[in-house]
């Protein structure tokens, strides 16, 4: 179902875009597709922007051109995400990437988000913890402070704390269910430490989202009548 989300999403990308390429295996479909469509030819002068060294890796594997953020505009931005509100909020940083996700996704003329019905909740915090990049100086202060806003725990690979490709820790923080999830982000970077979170908030414009009937395409400020939750 995500290749599927992935197909329809990439059917907004056009010859001559450079478009912002997403981090985990949802995104990676749409990378692959990407790359078959430059192939055969039916896009042309595409050239991508990575929000990780693992995409930068995979986007050359697989013959997309690629250029650095920052030397030229960003028409589309790619990306899955861990959990989808009614608004369009999300969830984001399962993978580790969440800050240079949200720096490419924030950038992008457009940002759409692809992802299978499971995804879909009533409110961010549901049933997936919020991601933080924070600092490595510090830790314990920062660990310490997030406690007033939920249950911080540090991300753990191989008995040793996660490392993201910027060389700073991740802090996955359970919470209840969200009501204010820009107020709540706002809180967040209000703890030192804190350089980036999880929760993309009126970022995305449109969602692809598969389910057992097929894509269903999220527009944001859609009604959220009959939606999943």
């Amino acid at each position: 179902m995500k290749a599927a989300a992935a197909l329809a999403a990439v059917d907004e990308v056009a010859s001559g875009m450079v478009v912002g390429l997403g981090t985990g295996s949802t995104a990676a479909h749409a990378l692959r597709e990407i790359a078959r469509r430059l192939r055969t030819g039916r896009l042309d002068d595409v050239a991508g922007v990575p929000t990780s060294v693992a995409t930068d890796h995979l986007a050359r594997e697989l013959g997309i051109p690629l250029v650095e953020p920052g030397a030229a505009p960003i028409d589309l931005a790619i990306d899955g995400a861990d959990e989808i509100a009614p608004d369009l909020a999300l969830t984001k940083g399962g993978g580790g990437a969440l800050l240079r996700e949200k720096v490419i996704a924030s950038a992008a003329a457009r940002f759409v988000v692809i992802s299978d019905d499971s995804k879909l909740v009533g409110a961010l915090g549901t049933t997936f913890d919020i991601p933080l990049e924070v600092a490595q100086f510090g830790l314990g202060i920062t660990v310490t402070a997030l406690q007033v806003l939920g249950r911080p725990h540090v991300r753990i690979a191989r008995d040793t704390p996660v490392v993201t490709d910027n060389g700073n820790f991740i802090v996955d923080l359970a919470v209840d269910p969200i009501r204010d999830a820009a107020a709540f982000d706002r809180a967040l970077h209000m703890v030192p430490g804190v350089l980036a979170t999880g929760l993309f908030v009126g970022v995305a414009a449109v969602a692809y989202v598969a389910g057992s009937n097929g894509i269903r395409r999220i527009e944001a400020g859609e009604p959220d009548e009959g939606r999943a939750r």
